[in-house]
């Protein structure tokens, strides 16, 4: 592996955007086939996903405290309006949206951290669901957290974008 110079330092120390994931509550639970990471190792870089395990997904199952929440075509559209409104209000570059039964995908530039990008179009997603009567006051339609991945290069937009725009049944792509 080549030795890392100052100028890829520089390139690299504020990321150009982020692919932010956020999934609805209760569907993809531990011992699913697609695989998940456990929370308890900080999900490292590299650590094995937790294996397919039907009895593990039946015990996660039974802990939810509501049935899992799904999007239908009239969620999807008011996600997706929310999306692009905390983009627009927040003046965040938005490369991609994709919003789907059981998540959302999105690609935005801006310098803040991640995770409070995300908590802003969750929040601003579930009142607008609630302001369109699409839930009730009670229902939380997300899980906790999401995924947050920094995307340093141009090449990283490219890929994350033709991954939420064309890609969805895949692997994600490898942002190294």
């Amino acid at each position: 592996m080549p030795k890392r110079d100052y100028i890829e330092f520089q390139e690299r120390s504020v990321p150009k955007a982020y692919l932010i994931t956020f999934r609805c509550y209760g569907t993809w639970l531990h011992g699913d086939e697609r695989g998940s990471v456990d929370r308890r190792f900080y999900n490292r870089y590299g650590m094995a996903k937790i294996v397919a395990n039907s009895e593990m997904k039946a015990g996660k199952a039974k802990l939810l405290k509501a049935a899992p929440f799904f999007l239908g075509a009239a969620e999807r559209k008011v996600v997706d309006a929310a999306v692009r409104e905390v983009c627009g209000v927040r003046d965040y570059e938005l490369f991609a949206l994709n919003v789907r039964t059981e998540h959302a995908h999105v690609v935005v530039g801006d310098h803040g951290k991640p995770e409070r990008i995300m908590y802003s179009f969750k929040a601003y997603a579930t009142t607008a669901l609630r302001n369109a009567g699409l839930i009730g006051p009670d229902v939380k339609p997300w899980s906790r957290h999401g995924s947050t991945r920094y995307l340093w290069t141009e090449e990283h937009i490219a890929k994350a974008v033709e991954y939420v725009v064309n890609g969805q049944g895949g692997e994600l792509p490898e942002f190294d």
